[in-house]
């Protein structure tokens, strides 16, 4: 039996969203995509100054305006792709964790990212990069877990308080001092035969002891429960953390302050490593391959990131 097209386009208007559905939908959407690129475009657009933001106004309008007419065009499959999404999130909240209220969170949790980030854009960038395990993850680096701000201003009161004349990077300083303790007291173990572990930040505080995930995600937490910006590297078959610790321009003082300074006997004779990201910010490698900051990378092929800011 062959179909014809006018046959196809009747089955399609059957399964089309009833009106005022369809619009009601259509609107939501609309609202949900018009958000984060609105953001976007106005951190990234130069601000041209016309009275009463008009420019801005303009902009909002059209993309609106293109959003709406994309989303019209698409109207007669918005049934298909609704259905499929909702079956994805009731799979994902029985069986796997990430359903409904996980996506409200994250979506919530990057707008609000995004309106006080001056590169919105990555923001979306690291929700779609792959990275094993990445919700778990994010929610064992409890930055903001008592325990796991008293062990970091412990570490700072332990390490490195008595160091002048650098007061620019004394944050940077006391995460130092927070690698500095956690990579003397750490342990390696092993995860569960046939299994990925993931211990919270404040479980690995009772035993310093765990895998690289383990290991990636305490430092993570204590850096960010001080103010710092780490971020976790996902790799074939390693994680390790990173911390931001500025621009080019910073560079050469850190590597001085690690090897003049902080570890003068760790790190003498020692190549210190790093990242620098395409807008020139520089990541340091706080693996615990070495006793100082910047040691060895155990793998160089970046397979997913992680930034926690």
């Amino acid at each position: 039996m062959k179909v014809t097209k006018v046959q196809i386009l009747r089955f399609l208007n059957k399964l089309s969203l009833p009106k005022p559905w369809d619009t009601i939908i259509i609107l939501l959407l609309t609202l949900l995509i018009l958000i984060p690129i609105f953001i976007i475009m106005h951190q990234t657009l130069i601000d041209p100054e016309w009275p009463f933001h008009l420019d801005r106004i303009l902009l909002f309008l059209i993309i609106t305006s293109v959003v709406t007419y994309a989303l019209h065009y698409i109207k007669r499959f918005l049934f298909f792709v609704i259905i499929f999404y909702l079956f994805t999130l009731l799979f994902g909240t029985v069986f796997t964790g990430y359903g409904f209220k996980s996506v409200y969170e994250d979506y919530r949790a990057m707008i609000f990212a995004m309106s006080d980030n001056p590169n919105p854009q990555d923001i979306i960038v690291s929700k779609l990069l792959p990275f094993p395990n990445k919700t778990k993850i994010v929610k064992a680096i409890e930055f903001d877990d008592p325990k796991v701000r008293n062990f970091a201003l412990t570490a700072t009161s332990k390490h490195f308080r008595n160091i002048k004349g650098y007061r620019e990077y004394r944050q940077i300083i006391q995460c130092f001092a927070i690698f500095k303790e956690i990579q003397s007291r750490w342990n390696y173990v092993n995860d569960p035969k046939n299994r990925e572990y993931i211990a919270t930040a404040s479980e690995s505080l009772q035993h310093f002891s765990g895998d690289c995930d383990d290991h990636s995600i305490i430092m993570a937490a204590s850096v960010r429960a001080i103010g710092g910006t780490p971020r976790l590297i996902h790799t074939k078959e390693h994680m390790y953390p990173e911390m931001l610790i500025g621009t080019k321009a910073d560079l050469e003082n850190i590597i001085y302050l690690i090897k003049e300074v902080l570890f003068v006997k760790e790190a003498k004779g020692k190549t210190i490593h790093y990242h620098i990201d395409e807008r020139g910010q520089v990541w340091l490698n706080l693996d615990y391959t070495a006793k100082y900051p910047g040691g060895p990378f155990m793998s160089e092929e970046i397979l997913g990131e992680l930034t926690l800011n």
